[in-house]
């Protein structure tokens, strides 16, 4: 069996769970990692630490641990969302708010950009809107064909479009937008390449995505910033759509990246155990900085 087959069974017998099973298994695992002191415990404590200066260290070793369960909760989680039928993940979702603000946002027919950062369960977040409007996501392709075509296939299940982060990709965001439909994007990943600028994270400059501001500029696009609240004892889920921080469409590179920073940065503060902090976002940063995940080396 073939990696890609291995993982792909892995997924789907996952997928046979219901979801308090799978959330208590995934927050097992989470807490594991934060006992045998793993990589992800590691780095969870630097970013809290860069983050939330003015907690104690009891605070933010609490905040880490419940952090890296939620994290072992969304990694269960997401067989769920690609395996189960779509109509059961809906009906995950117990509250909405902030959807008056999607149906303003699309009855001016300039289409809308989505921004969901790696907090609560994205995935749900995406099949919700998914359901409801033409939609394409922007993602990165993994180094397995064979899984590609089959997180394609799930992701796409109901008509929603993966377009990869290259020209071709980007052009189809554009069309899409233009015709009044909907533009997924993860907007705090590190990026690379050209299209970045450097801009605060809780703090510190670290290199952004100037994608979403070029999209806004060149369509006219509005865009809202979205995440899947996890509710507690396996009770489902609250949908959260906020306003993005003006400025997001300023030609101004830094000025957009920092508002697109702020509003990523406000949705976590009001949700901090459940972002992925283990993911070393600040890696990139202004030449000659120190990088704070290896002290001893500098940022190029």
């Amino acid at each position: 069996m073939s990696k890609a087959s291995f993982l792909i069974f892995a997924l789907k017998l996952a997928g046979k769970l219901p979801l308090r099973a799978a959330q208590a298994i995934g927050r097992w695992l989470g807490t594991l990692s934060w006992w045998l002191r793993s990589e992800s415990r590691r780095v969870t404590e630097i970013n809290l630490g860069i983050g939330f200066p003015d907690l104690s260290t009891q605070e933010r070793q609490a905040l880490a641990r419940d952090s890296l369960a939620h994290t072992g909760q969304t990694a269960l989680e997401i067989p769920l969302m690609w395996e189960w039928p779509v109509d059961k993940c809906l009906g995950l979702i117990q509250e909405v708010e902030g959807e008056a603000l999607v149906t303003e946002a699309m009855a001016s027919g300039r289409g809308l950009i989505l921004l969901a950062p790696h907090l609560g369960n994205w995935e749900l977040a995406g099949l919700y809107f998914s359901s409801r409007f033409k939609m394409a996501a922007l993602y990165s392709p993994p180094h397995i064909r064979e899984f590609e075509d089959y997180m394609i296939r799930v992701r796409g299940r109901l008509g929603s479009e993966l377009v990869r982060g290259d020209r071709r990709g980007l052009a189809r965001l554009v069309a899409l937008l233009r015709e009044g439909g909907v533009a997924g994007i993860l907007p705090d990943q590190s990026p690379r390449g050209k299209g970045n600028a450097y801009a605060p994270f809780f703090g510190m400059e670290v290199r952004t995505m100037t994608l979403v501001s070029k999209l806004m500029q060149r369509t006219g696009a509005q865009a809202l910033i979205t995440y899947a609240e996890r509710l507690p004892a396996g009770q489902g889920f609250r949908l959260v759509v906020r306003p993005v921080v003006p400025g997001l469409a300023d030609p101004d590179p830094v000025v957009a990246t920092t508002a697109l920073n702020h509003s990523i940065e406000q949705c976590v503060r009001a949700l901090p155990a459940q972002y992925q902090w283990e993911y070393k976002r600040m890696r990139h940063r202004p030449t000659g900085e120190v990088n704070p995940y290896y002290p001893d080396r500098r940022c190029k």
